[in-house]
């Protein structure tokens, strides 16, 4: 070349050309670092964290928890081999078990039939009795105490069966069934992803460079984990992601690298000129899709849960490493393998995968010739795929997400059938000073008139429809405590109906006694306040994800018409996609094939898999948006940029999310519903912008705007030449035979 090019991303070309193993050994050793570091970050993670901790529900937990020694989330259903609880067997088996578990250092609030046999704790015909507990300590401590106590106590007791459920049975199930599913998807996945690499790829050569950013990425991303889970809290199922967008990027960026280093190379280049000119270009093309998948991950910051927010450090961290390791591994492993990428081709395929693909660049050719006529019947099915998005409903996952075998499923629908007015689903409240007898009294009252309520238990007694049902017993007055009160409230309301959160909020609208401020807990409460925040920070992050997409698109185009035509898009692809989800998972279509419960959309997984999808679908914008900017800045017609363009990379996104969306769909061959509702929301989603938004609305929006597309104030434009990080122009427009014809 004789003058050559001179940008930051062109002299990292001519870098990784001439200093080729001199970065390679850097990296290896930076990698060597992070796997003996990023091991340590599995014994940081933590369960939990679905929960705002500045939430009333929180609040009320930790204030029973300082005060009366936490609220019942441990529950032991015992059932006799023959006979009844009162047998003599029975009743050894369960005086004996109530008295180990009084000796576990972790449990405390014991409370057991065999202590004085209530009726409320048994079940009428006498099959099954209770015992439930508190389990102390922090969530993780908590969560490793519970998982313990169900090995050691649940299943076959000599006498009796004991099934261990509430809501530390259920987290422990949940937990361990997720580790199942996820071994059995990576299982699927791993081995049929590797296989088609290399078909992608066309050499076996090739299809090892995605697995190079896919190793950094990942372990990079695990030393960051292990730092982060030391200073803060961090969720065990950021593991999870890292891995699964760590190869994906690898796939994606690797392809889109050594797709561009062919097909310079096929054009005559010298290794040396093939490699800076694959850097300059698809190197500015991952800068700015890495971007914008990172701050569509940022906008899980915004919500206070944990659990969220630790997909946004482990997604940050991932697509960041994963786009140094693709900008700096890659084009020094393709300067040492020069023209032997394509070493140990496979036999038949006649074209490299990733090279012009003319089928695309045909389609996007008929589509603009008609564009109103491929765009309105594209348009039409993905807004009725939306259309059940108007009667979606949301929640937070319980018992129900897993398997009907699961023990603490089994405790659920035995506490909801067998054993009625039972507190372990009461709402909890809780004052922060104590009650004179009489407001107490007179408050319980009022609580006790709401509409749907069974009955009031408080220190000074148990009340009904605003009367004195029963005294105060040993069960109630431990309810007093000499800096708070404890009241619990059950209903008739099925638990996270619509008229048990209605319930929760008349109870929070109810005049707290003088002088005191109460709190409301318990699982509908959590739900209400889950709901609430949720949809209090949603405005935030997608105005977050919006602006800084908007930013980044105009940074890599130049116009302002673009970033605001790929947001539209983007939200109709979405739209699609969560009501298709809705249908399915809440509406209860396919859940015999998929053998899942139906119930609402669980509120965390559903912002999680926006997020996730929406960036995953700016990655490919940027794919095909870079080249047909490329080309019409060389000058071609608007038809000419979109048709070749779409040739040029049509494949290349076609075959990266298809690689991509195998990864997600192994998750719906597990047996937790929201890990399926995840796996097949992100998969399709993947698939539907692949294929009906880049191969027929880009191709007929783009017609429809023409010039237009490209506008840009003046001011914005001058802007755009100083900071859109462009190196210096390409070569003026090749054409692709017989693709463009008027």
């Amino acid at each position: 070349m004789n003058d050559q090019p001179t940008g930051p991303l062109a002299r990292l070309g001519y870098l990784a050309h001439r200093r080729a193993r001199l970065l390679l050994v850097l990296a290896t050793v930076a990698l060597v670092a992070a796997a003996a570091l990023g091991i340590g970050a599995f014994g940081k993670l933590q369960s939990g964290g679905f929960d705002d901790p500045q939430s009333p529900s929180s609040q009320a937990a930790k204030l029973l928890t300082a005060r009366f020694g936490g609220q019942t989330d441990l529950v032991l259903v015992v059932h006799p081999h023959t006979g009844s609880v009162d047998s003599a067997a029975a009743d050894s088996a369960g005086r004996e078990l109530t008295s180990r578990l009084r000796g576990e250092p972790g449990l405390s609030r014991v409370v057991s039939y065999w202590d004085g046999k209530p009726a409320g704790l048994r079940t009428a015909d006498g099959g099954d009795a209770l015992i439930s507990a508190h389990v102390q300590g922090s969530d993780q401590q908590a969560a490793t105490t519970a998982a313990d106590l169900v090995t050691r106590y649940g299943g076959d007791r000599g006498a009796v069966d004991v099934l261990v459920g509430g809501p530390r049975g259920v987290n422990h199930d949940v937990s361990t069934q997720i580790v199942k599913d996820l071994a059995l998807a990576e299982g699927i996945a791993v081995p049929l992803t590797l296989l088609l690499l290399v078909l992608a790829f066309g050499s076996v050569v090739a299809a090892l460079l995605p697995l190079s950013v896919g190793v950094i990425a990942i372990f990079g991303t695990f030393a960051e984990l292990y730092v982060l889970g030391s200073l803060t809290n961090v969720s065990v199922f950021a593991i999870n992601l890292t891995t699964a967008l760590g190869l994906g990027l690898g796939i994606d960026y690797a392809l889109l690298l050594v797709s561009r280093f062919r097909e310079e190379l096929a054009a005559g280049q010298q290794v040396r000129d093939a490699l800076v000119t694959t850097v300059r270009t698809a190197g500015r093309t991952i800068l700015f899709s890495a971007a914008t998948v990172a701050t569509a991950l940022a906008a899980l910051l915004v919500f206070p849960q944990f659990f969220l927010r630790s997909f946004a450090y482990a997604g940050i961290g991932v697509v960041v490493i994963a786009a140094l390791a693709a900008l700096i591994v890659v084009p020094a492993l393709l300067a040492l393998l020069g023209t032997r990428v394509n070493a140990w081709r496979l036999p038949w395929p006649r074209t490299v995968p990733g090279a012009d693909s003319p089928a695309w660049g045909r389609l996007a050719g008929r589509v603009m010739r008609r564009p109103l006529l491929w765009a309105l019947p594209v348009t039409a099915l993905l807004l009725l795929a939306a259309s059940p998005l108007l009667g979606v409903t949301f929640g937070t996952p319980d018992q129900r997400v897993l398997p009907t075998g699961a023990p603490s499923r089994q405790v659920a629908e035995l506490l909801d059938t067998r054993f009625p007015g039972n507190d372990t689903s009461a709402i909890q409240i809780v004052t922060d000073a104590p009650v004179d007898a009489t407001s107490l009294s007179s408050y319980a009252r009022g609580l006790s008139r709401l509409p749907g309520v069974t009955g009031v238990d408080s220190s000074a007694g148990t009340f009904r429809d605003g009367t004195l049902l029963m005294a105060a017993g040993p069960g109630q007055t431990a309810l007093g405590a000499p800096n708070a009160e404890h009241l619990t409230v059950t209903s008739s309301w099925t638990p996270r109906s619509g008229g048990a959160q209605d319930l929760v909020r008349a109870l929070r609208a109810q005049p707290a006694p003088a002088g005191v401020h109460t709190l409301v807990g318990g699982g509908d409460a959590v739900l209400v306040d889950a709901k609430h925040t949720v949809g209090s920070k949603l405005p935030a992050a997608v105005g977050l994800v919006a602006l800084t997409t908007f930013l980044l698109l105009f940074l890599f185009t130049g116009s302002v018409v673009q970033p605001l035509r790929a947001l539209l898009l983007n939200a109709v692809s979405l739209s699609a996609t969560l009501g298709a989800m809705v249908w399915i998972f809440q509406d209860g279509h396919l859940s015999g094939l998929l053998g899942f419960t139906p119930q609402p959309m669980d509120t965390s997984m559903t912002v999680l898999m926006f997020c996730i999808a929406f960036g995953l679908s700016m990655d490919y914008e940027v794919f095909v948006t870079s080249r047909i900017t490329e080309l019409h800045s060389q000058g071609a017609t608007p038809r000419e940029a979109v048709t070749q363009g779409l040739a040029r990379t049509g494949r290349i996104v076609s075959t990266a999310a298809g690689l991509l969306a195998v990864s997600f769909f192994a998750f719906v061959t597990g047996k937790v519903s929201f890990l399926q509702l995840f796996g097949l929301g992100t998969g399709l989603a993947i698939l539907l912008d692949a294929v009906l938004i880049r191969g027929v609305l880009v191709p007929a929006v783009m017609r429809l705007l023409g010039d237009a597309a490209w506008y840009a104030p003046a001011p914005l434009r001058r802007m755009h030449r100083r900071v859109g990080l462009s190196d210096e122009p390409a070569p003026p427009v090749e054409r692709i035979p017989h693709l463009v014809s008027d």
